[in-house]
Protein backbone atom coordinates (compact mmCIF):
# COMPACT_ATOMS: atom_id res chain seq x y z
CA UNK A 1 0.00 0.00 0.00
CA UNK A 2 0.91 3.43 -0.63
CA UNK A 3 1.60 6.40 1.28
CA UNK A 4 0.26 10.05 0.28
CA UNK A 5 0.58 13.54 1.02
CA UNK A 6 -3.09 15.25 0.95
CA UNK A 7 -3.36 19.10 1.51
CA UNK A 8 -6.12 20.69 2.29
CA UNK A 9 -7.32 17.58 3.96
CA UNK A 10 -9.84 19.07 6.12
CA UNK A 11 -11.24 20.76 2.70
CA UNK A 12 -14.09 19.47 1.14
CA UNK A 13 -12.76 17.85 -1.74
CA UNK A 14 -9.61 16.43 0.20
CA UNK A 15 -11.40 15.10 3.16
CA UNK A 16 -13.65 13.13 1.41
CA UNK A 17 -10.17 11.74 -0.68
CA UNK A 18 -7.81 11.58 2.05
CA UNK A 19 -11.06 9.48 3.15
CA UNK A 20 -11.10 6.93 0.56
CA UNK A 21 -7.64 6.57 0.40
CA UNK A 22 -7.35 5.33 3.52
CA UNK A 23 -10.35 3.37 2.91
CA UNK A 24 -8.64 1.39 0.24
CA UNK A 25 -5.50 0.83 2.84
CA UNK A 26 -2.98 3.45 2.13
CA UNK A 27 -1.72 6.11 4.36
CA UNK A 28 -2.43 9.76 4.12
CA UNK A 29 -0.55 12.64 5.86
CA UNK A 30 -2.24 15.38 5.74
CA UNK A 31 -1.90 19.53 5.53
CA UNK A 32 -4.65 22.13 6.00
CA UNK A 33 -3.91 25.71 8.07
CA UNK A 34 -7.57 25.65 9.42
CA UNK A 35 -8.02 28.71 8.11
CA UNK A 36 -11.39 30.97 8.17
CA UNK A 37 -12.18 31.45 4.45
CA UNK A 38 -15.51 29.79 5.55
CA UNK A 39 -17.03 28.83 8.80
CA UNK A 40 -14.50 26.96 10.54
CA UNK A 41 -16.46 24.14 12.22
CA UNK A 42 -16.89 22.52 8.63
CA UNK A 43 -13.22 22.06 8.40
CA UNK A 44 -12.99 21.21 12.26
CA UNK A 45 -16.19 18.72 11.63
CA UNK A 46 -14.03 16.79 8.00
CA UNK A 47 -11.15 16.41 10.43
CA UNK A 48 -12.66 15.40 13.16
CA UNK A 49 -13.83 12.20 11.15
CA UNK A 50 -10.49 12.00 9.33
CA UNK A 51 -8.79 11.52 12.89
CA UNK A 52 -10.71 9.02 14.12
CA UNK A 53 -9.31 6.35 10.33
CA UNK A 54 -5.86 4.66 11.49
CA UNK A 55 -3.83 5.50 8.60
CA UNK A 56 -4.18 9.52 8.82
CA UNK A 57 -1.96 12.03 10.17
CA UNK A 58 -2.50 15.95 10.62
CA UNK A 59 -0.13 18.89 10.41
CA UNK A 60 -1.28 21.98 10.98
CA UNK A 61 0.35 23.52 8.43
CA UNK A 62 0.10 26.48 5.74
CA UNK A 63 1.25 25.60 2.26
CA UNK A 64 2.51 29.27 0.93
CA UNK A 65 4.82 28.83 4.47
CA UNK A 66 8.15 27.72 2.16
CA UNK A 67 9.47 26.58 5.77
CA UNK A 68 7.06 23.63 5.40
CA UNK A 69 9.29 22.11 2.66
CA UNK A 70 12.14 21.56 5.45
CA UNK A 71 8.76 19.83 7.54
CA UNK A 72 8.50 17.47 4.94
CA UNK A 73 12.34 16.96 3.50
CA UNK A 74 13.46 13.39 5.39
CA UNK A 75 9.96 11.79 4.08
CA UNK A 76 9.06 9.27 1.71
CA UNK A 77 5.89 9.61 -0.37
CA UNK A 78 4.35 7.78 -3.10
CA UNK A 79 2.16 10.91 -4.49
CA UNK A 80 1.23 14.68 -3.14
CA UNK A 81 -1.87 15.48 -3.69
CA UNK A 82 -2.40 19.55 -3.59
CA UNK A 83 -5.98 20.14 -2.68
CA UNK A 84 -5.21 22.95 -0.81
CA UNK A 85 -6.56 26.47 -2.20
CA UNK A 86 -8.07 30.16 -1.73
CA UNK A 87 -11.43 28.93 -3.88
CA UNK A 88 -14.20 31.23 -5.11
CA UNK A 89 -14.37 33.59 -7.89
CA UNK A 90 -16.28 36.73 -6.25
CA UNK A 91 -13.54 36.75 -3.27
CA UNK A 92 -10.67 37.02 -4.94
CA UNK A 93 -11.71 40.20 -6.61
CA UNK A 94 -11.46 41.69 -3.10
CA UNK A 95 -8.49 39.69 -1.60
CA UNK A 96 -5.64 38.78 -4.44
CA UNK A 97 -3.16 38.23 -2.68
CA UNK A 98 -4.70 35.63 -0.92
CA UNK A 99 -5.21 33.97 -3.65
CA UNK A 100 -1.60 34.16 -5.01
CA UNK A 101 0.47 32.56 -1.84
CA UNK A 102 -2.04 29.36 -1.69
CA UNK A 103 -2.41 28.94 -5.00
CA UNK A 104 1.00 29.66 -6.83
CA UNK A 105 3.15 29.97 -3.80
CA UNK A 106 1.58 26.85 -2.15
CA UNK A 107 2.10 24.87 -5.21
CA UNK A 108 5.74 25.64 -5.33
CA UNK A 109 6.05 24.69 -2.34
CA UNK A 110 4.43 21.45 -2.65
CA UNK A 111 6.79 21.01 -6.22
CA UNK A 112 9.56 21.27 -4.03
CA UNK A 113 8.52 18.96 -1.80
CA UNK A 114 8.36 16.19 -4.26
CA UNK A 115 11.69 17.66 -5.51
CA UNK A 116 13.95 16.83 -2.50
CA UNK A 117 12.17 13.99 -1.67
CA UNK A 118 11.89 12.14 -4.77
CA UNK A 119 8.43 11.81 -4.96
CA UNK A 120 7.77 11.61 -8.86
CA UNK A 121 4.20 11.83 -8.72
CA UNK A 122 1.65 15.26 -8.40
CA UNK A 123 -2.19 15.96 -8.43
CA UNK A 124 -3.37 19.41 -8.22
CA UNK A 125 -6.82 20.44 -8.09
CA UNK A 126 -7.43 23.51 -10.69
CA UNK A 127 -10.66 25.02 -12.24
CA UNK A 128 -12.88 25.16 -14.72
CA UNK A 129 -13.08 29.03 -14.17
CA UNK A 130 -10.08 29.19 -16.23
CA UNK A 131 -11.45 28.55 -19.56
CA UNK A 132 -12.95 31.89 -19.52
CA UNK A 133 -15.76 33.69 -20.77
CA UNK A 134 -16.97 32.47 -24.07
CA UNK A 135 -15.72 28.65 -23.91
CA UNK A 136 -17.41 25.79 -26.42
CA UNK A 137 -19.83 23.43 -24.48
CA UNK A 138 -19.01 20.86 -23.49
CA UNK A 139 -15.62 22.54 -22.58
CA UNK A 140 -12.55 20.28 -23.89
CA UNK A 141 -9.23 20.83 -22.25
CA UNK A 142 -7.78 21.74 -25.20
CA UNK A 143 -9.92 25.25 -24.56
CA UNK A 144 -7.86 28.41 -24.65
CA UNK A 145 -7.36 29.27 -21.02
CA UNK A 146 -5.31 32.03 -21.42
CA UNK A 147 -7.71 34.74 -20.77
CA UNK A 148 -9.04 34.23 -16.88
CA UNK A 149 -12.16 36.81 -15.79
CA UNK A 150 -10.78 36.89 -12.35
CA UNK A 151 -7.80 36.77 -9.82
CA UNK A 152 -8.83 33.02 -8.95
CA UNK A 153 -8.72 31.62 -12.09
CA UNK A 154 -5.65 33.13 -12.94
CA UNK A 155 -3.94 32.24 -9.85
CA UNK A 156 -4.93 28.53 -11.10
CA UNK A 157 -3.11 29.30 -14.54
CA UNK A 158 0.30 29.62 -13.00
CA UNK A 159 -0.10 26.81 -10.54
CA UNK A 160 -0.88 24.60 -14.09
CA UNK A 161 2.30 26.57 -15.61
CA UNK A 162 4.67 26.48 -12.22
CA UNK A 163 3.47 22.47 -12.78
CA UNK A 164 4.74 22.44 -16.03
CA UNK A 165 8.24 23.34 -15.54
CA UNK A 166 8.63 21.21 -12.37
CA UNK A 167 7.47 18.53 -15.38
CA UNK A 168 9.89 19.45 -18.30
CA UNK A 169 12.98 20.31 -15.49
CA UNK A 170 12.91 17.58 -12.87
CA UNK A 171 10.27 14.61 -14.92
CA UNK A 172 7.30 14.95 -12.12
CA UNK A 173 4.40 13.31 -13.40
CA UNK A 174 1.85 15.93 -12.95
CA UNK A 175 -2.04 15.53 -13.22
CA UNK A 176 -4.00 18.68 -13.69
CA UNK A 177 -7.25 17.95 -12.65
CA UNK A 178 -9.86 20.89 -13.50
CA UNK A 179 -12.84 20.53 -11.29
CA UNK A 180 -16.31 21.96 -12.55
CA UNK A 181 -18.74 22.33 -9.69
CA UNK A 182 -18.69 19.61 -7.04
CA UNK A 183 -21.56 19.40 -4.46
CA UNK A 184 -22.68 17.21 -1.59
CA UNK A 185 -22.15 15.71 2.52
CA UNK A 186 -20.05 18.75 4.17
CA UNK A 187 -19.69 21.11 0.87
CA UNK A 188 -18.56 24.16 1.41
CA UNK A 189 -20.91 26.66 2.64
CA UNK A 190 -19.87 29.52 0.39
CA UNK A 191 -21.46 27.58 -2.88
CA UNK A 192 -24.91 27.10 -4.05
CA UNK A 193 -26.05 23.82 -3.46
CA UNK A 194 -25.30 24.06 0.54
CA UNK A 195 -26.26 27.60 1.26
CA UNK A 196 -29.85 26.43 -1.00
CA UNK A 197 -30.38 23.56 1.10
CA UNK A 198 -29.75 25.40 4.60
CA UNK A 199 -31.91 28.52 2.97
CA UNK A 200 -34.95 26.34 2.20
CA UNK A 201 -34.77 24.07 5.28
CA UNK A 202 -34.77 27.07 7.27
CA UNK A 203 -37.29 28.84 5.87
CA UNK A 204 -34.81 32.06 5.10
CA UNK A 205 -34.86 34.00 1.61
CA UNK A 206 -32.90 32.04 -1.54
CA UNK A 207 -30.94 34.82 -2.55
CA UNK A 208 -29.71 34.39 -6.18
CA UNK A 209 -27.38 36.58 -8.25
CA UNK A 210 -28.94 37.62 -11.70
CA UNK A 211 -32.53 35.86 -13.07
CA UNK A 212 -31.44 32.47 -12.02
CA UNK A 213 -30.89 31.07 -15.63
CA UNK A 214 -27.01 30.80 -15.79
CA UNK A 215 -26.42 27.20 -15.13
CA UNK A 216 -23.99 25.09 -13.92
CA UNK A 217 -22.66 21.45 -14.56
CA UNK A 218 -22.55 19.69 -10.93
CA UNK A 219 -20.92 16.26 -9.85
CA UNK A 220 -21.14 14.82 -6.76
CA UNK A 221 -17.85 14.70 -4.36
CA UNK A 222 -17.36 11.17 -4.21
CA UNK A 223 -17.33 11.11 -8.39
CA UNK A 224 -14.77 13.58 -7.88
CA UNK A 225 -12.96 12.10 -5.45
CA UNK A 226 -12.50 8.89 -7.28
CA UNK A 227 -11.32 10.39 -10.25
CA UNK A 228 -8.85 12.40 -8.19
CA UNK A 229 -7.38 8.91 -6.74
CA UNK A 230 -7.83 7.83 -10.32
CA UNK A 231 -5.50 10.74 -11.37
CA UNK A 232 -2.75 9.11 -9.23
CA UNK A 233 -1.41 7.37 -12.11
CA UNK A 234 1.47 8.37 -14.43
CA UNK A 235 0.45 10.29 -17.79
CA UNK A 236 3.74 12.75 -17.96
CA UNK A 237 2.31 15.92 -17.77
CA UNK A 238 -1.85 15.88 -18.47
CA UNK A 239 -4.52 17.92 -18.08
CA UNK A 240 -8.07 16.85 -17.04
CA UNK A 241 -11.35 17.52 -16.48
CA UNK A 242 -13.02 16.21 -13.59
CA UNK A 243 -17.26 16.67 -13.18
CA UNK A 244 -19.38 18.99 -14.83
CA UNK A 245 -21.56 15.97 -16.59
CA UNK A 246 -25.12 17.16 -15.44
CA UNK A 247 -26.13 20.62 -16.33
CA UNK A 248 -29.22 22.66 -14.36
CA UNK A 249 -30.02 25.92 -14.19
CA UNK A 250 -30.00 27.36 -10.51
CA UNK A 251 -33.87 27.73 -11.31
CA UNK A 252 -34.16 24.21 -11.73
CA UNK A 253 -31.74 23.26 -9.11
CA UNK A 254 -33.90 25.19 -6.33
CA UNK A 255 -37.18 23.08 -8.24
CA UNK A 256 -35.24 20.39 -7.59
CA UNK A 257 -34.53 21.09 -3.62
CA UNK A 258 -37.82 21.87 -2.85
CA UNK A 259 -38.99 18.52 -4.31
CA UNK A 260 -36.35 16.86 -2.08
CA UNK A 261 -36.70 18.96 0.78
CA UNK A 262 -40.37 19.16 0.71
CA UNK A 263 -40.93 22.72 1.31
CA UNK A 264 -40.86 25.80 -0.97
CA UNK A 265 -38.17 28.56 -1.45
CA UNK A 266 -38.54 32.12 -0.83
CA UNK A 267 -36.47 33.23 -4.00
CA UNK A 268 -35.06 36.77 -4.30
CA UNK A 269 -33.04 37.88 -7.12
CA UNK A 270 -30.37 40.59 -7.14
CA UNK A 271 -28.28 41.88 -9.64
CA UNK A 272 -25.30 39.29 -11.40
CA UNK A 273 -21.88 39.22 -10.88
CA UNK A 274 -19.66 39.79 -12.90
CA UNK A 275 -16.78 37.79 -11.88
CA UNK A 276 -19.30 34.73 -12.55
CA UNK A 277 -19.27 32.45 -15.35
CA UNK A 278 -22.70 32.09 -17.29
CA UNK A 279 -22.34 28.70 -17.22
CA UNK A 280 -20.03 25.63 -17.17
CA UNK A 281 -20.41 22.04 -19.07
CA UNK A 282 -17.21 19.48 -19.22
CA UNK A 283 -16.33 17.34 -21.81
CA UNK A 284 -14.88 14.58 -19.56
CA UNK A 285 -14.14 12.13 -22.50
CA UNK A 286 -10.12 12.77 -21.55
CA UNK A 287 -10.86 11.30 -18.09
CA UNK A 288 -12.68 8.32 -19.09
CA UNK A 289 -9.91 7.54 -22.09
CA UNK A 290 -7.34 8.62 -19.71
CA UNK A 291 -8.25 7.07 -16.55
CA UNK A 292 -10.99 5.12 -17.13
CA UNK A 293 -13.18 7.85 -14.72
CA UNK A 294 -16.87 8.29 -15.28
CA UNK A 295 -19.73 9.67 -12.70
CA UNK A 296 -21.90 7.20 -10.65
CA UNK A 297 -24.69 9.82 -9.50
CA UNK A 298 -27.14 11.43 -10.69
CA UNK A 299 -27.81 15.00 -9.58
CA UNK A 300 -31.35 14.03 -7.30
CA UNK A 301 -29.37 10.93 -6.07
CA UNK A 302 -26.60 13.40 -5.19
CA UNK A 303 -29.16 16.05 -3.74
CA UNK A 304 -30.81 13.60 -1.62
CA UNK A 305 -27.75 12.88 -0.08
CA UNK A 306 -27.05 16.24 0.69
CA UNK A 307 -30.08 16.79 2.06
CA UNK A 308 -30.08 13.45 4.25
CA UNK A 309 -26.59 14.65 5.67
CA UNK A 310 -28.24 17.94 6.27
CA UNK A 311 -31.34 16.68 8.21
CA UNK A 312 -28.84 14.37 10.66
CA UNK A 313 -26.50 17.36 10.83
CA UNK A 314 -28.93 19.94 11.10
CA UNK A 315 -28.33 20.89 14.92
CA UNK A 316 -25.15 22.59 13.78
CA UNK A 317 -25.34 22.71 10.48
CA UNK A 318 -27.89 24.82 10.34
CA UNK A 319 -25.76 27.57 12.52
CA UNK A 320 -23.29 27.28 9.55
CA UNK A 321 -22.50 30.75 8.28
CA UNK A 322 -23.53 30.98 4.33
CA UNK A 323 -22.29 34.62 2.96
Amino acid sequence: MANYLVTGAAGFIGARTAELLIKDGHTVAGIDNMNDAYDPRMKEYRLHKLQALSGFSFHQLDISDKSIIRHFQNQKFDGVINLAARAGVRYSVEDPWAYVESNMIGTLNMLEICRQTGTMKFVVASTSSIYGEDPPYPTPESAPSSEPLQPYAASKKGAEAMCHAYHHLYGIDVSVVRYFTVYGPAGRPDLALFRFVQWITEGLPVRVNGDGEQSRGFTYIDDIARGTILALKPVGYEIINLGGHEVITINNLIRLLEEVIGKKADVQYGPPNPADMFTNWADVSKAGELLGWEPQFGMRAGVEKLVEWYNAEREWASQILTP
